[in-house]
């Protein structure tokens, strides 16, 4: 499975078998997250057999079934945290869609208090996402039109914009909202996104812009990895 192929493949998935990871599998999603982790200065986590962070009835009853495992999402407090989150996480989500797994980001049906994960006194849990083998392959979400989250400034639109915006109305967002406007300037080449609210409006920006840099193998600009970057 290549990555444009993860991207459609995709969906959040609540239930899950008892299969434990592939130890195989979990070598690979744990190389990706050292690198991740080095590359952005956040604490992203492999949290196996551990079904504690899920087992609040009044949290997750009917939400969630059997889930395990997770990635717990650890990061200092900062304006560009929660897109980074979103950004580095998506891309270890969408290698685990390649390698068999299944997966949900999580904002709040989830118990903090019983979530496994190492915090400094700094920092703090910004989400989870569910793993595992999951009973089904879930459902793809209802997408808005493009036209709701694009601004142009060009007659002509070039082809890689509009397969990277492809991807983007493909991108998961807290209750599908897909709160987001990525603008192509007026030379052309430089895109800019910015949220328009929602629930975990950062987190939503940040998986929005990973998927469009990997469909339209083009940066944008502005972006909380740009700065990021630059800052290095």
């Amino acid at each position: 499975m290549n990555i444009s192929e993860a991207i459609s493949a995709r969906h959040s998935v609540r239930r899950y078998t008892d299969q434990p990871i592939d130890e195989a599998v979990v070598g690979q999603l744990v190389r990706a997250i050292d690198e991740a982790n080095a590359t952005s200065g956040l604490s992203i986590q492999l949290v196996r057999n551990e079904p504690d962070a899920f087992s609040n009835v009044l949290k997750c009853y009917g939400r969630f079934h059997n889930v395990s495992n997770y990635l717990a999402f650890v990061s200092a407090a900062g304006d560009d945290q929660d897109e980074l989150v979103g950004y580095y996480g998506e891309g270890i989500v969408l290698l685990a869609q390649q390698l068999g797994l299944n997966s949900c980001w999580v904002g709040g049906t989830f118990d903090r208090r019983r979530t496994v994960c190492r915090m400094n006194p700094d920092e703090r849990l910004a989400l989870v996402v569910a793993l595992g083998y999951g009973e089904d392959q879930g459902s793809p979400h209802r997408s808005h039109t493009n036209s709701k989250h694009v601004e142009t400034r060009v007659l002509d639109v070039p082809a890689w914009f509009d397969h990277g915006m492809e991807a983007v109305m493909l991108a998961p967002t807290a209750q599908g909202q897909q709160r987001f406007l990525f603008r192509l300037e007026a030379d052309g080449d430089t895109v800019h996104a910015s949220s328009t609210g929602g629930s975990f409006p950062k987190v939503d920006l940040g998986i929005a812009e990973r998927h469009f840099e990997l469909a339209a193998r083009h940066r944008v600009s502005g972006s909380a990895v740009e700065r990021l970057i630059h800052s290095s």
